[in-house]
């Protein structure tokens, strides 16, 4: 463990930031999740919004430095390819 002020102010610093960091990877994956789910479905209103939704999620993450600009683009053509092909 550790033993100065300032190691201890970085571990817990740390912490939130992991869970904070944790807390959005989820939320991401969930939203891609359900679109996936969606495509399976012939309502292409649903389709639309989950959609929009989930490239929304992956926009808000991408801003906040989850995860990386180009990962998030990524993942944003990814979608759109598969939104196409429906």
């Amino acid at each position: 463990m550790a033993n100065h002020k300032s190691a201890l102010k970085r571990v817990s610093v740390t912490a939130k930031k992991n869970l904070r960091n944790r807390m959005i990877t989820s939320q991401v994956k969930t939203a891609v999740k359900s679109f996936d789910q969606t495509l399976a479905s012939d309502d292409q209103a649903a389709i639309n919004a989950a959609y929009v939704n989930a490239v929304s999620t992956v926009d808000k993450a991408a801003a906040k430095g989850v995860i990386h600009k180009n990962a998030a683009n990524r993942k944003k053509a990814q979608l759109a390819v598969k939104l196409a092909a429906k």
